[in-house]
């Protein structure tokens, strides 16, 4: 399986990974030996706590890792009447009467809760080339529902949005 990256998401992932590798690693192994010497290690909780951090930071890292060697490399190809990748869109949802503002995202920057949502998810694959005024249907668990492209306001890219962390 891959994982569809732009370049930009690449980028900060390789820079988070040298931040891990390079600074955060030490930090972390030298934080393991202090609390070391605190002494009975079956009851040291803060030694527990440091391996702990040194453990996730190292799986972070193997996380990153893995994700850019299985990426595929995606642009942005949209023209300025439809929608494309990072572009924000107002959708008028009619079931409840409201405007949304969505913004289509590589997974690995999605946040739903603040209108971040993948572009492999159901409303984010419809989204993609859709038009101005188009009005789509998104089948959901809950059953159907339509939105309307109210506005699309074209992006530049995606540098002011940092990765996901797990």
């Amino acid at each position: 399986m891959h994982n569809d990256l732009t370049k930009q998401d690449i980028k900060k992932m390789q820079e988070e990974i040298e931040y891990r590798k390079v600074t955060l690693r030490y930090e972390l192994l030298e934080e393991v030996k202090r609390t070391r010497a605190f002494g009975d290690l079956s009851e040291n909780f803060e030694y527990k706590e440091a391996k702990r951090k040194k453990n996730q930071n190292e799986s972070r890292i193997r996380y990153l890792t893995n994700m850019i060697k299985t990426a595929h490399i995606i642009e942005d190809n949209s023209s300025d009447d439809t929608v494309g990748l990072f572009d924000v869109v107002d959708c008028f949802m009619s079931d409840i009467d409201e405007v949304m503002q969505l913004r289509v995202v590589t997974t690995v920057r999605t946040d739903a809760g603040g209108g971040l949502i993948s572009n492999e998810s159901p409303v984010g694959k419809k989204l993609l080339g859709a038009k101005l005024g188009d009005v789509l249907t998104i089948d959901s668990p809950d059953g159907e529902y339509e939105i309307e492209i109210r506005a699309i306001k074209k992006s530049d890219g995606d540098d002011d949005m940092p990765i996901n962390k797990y």
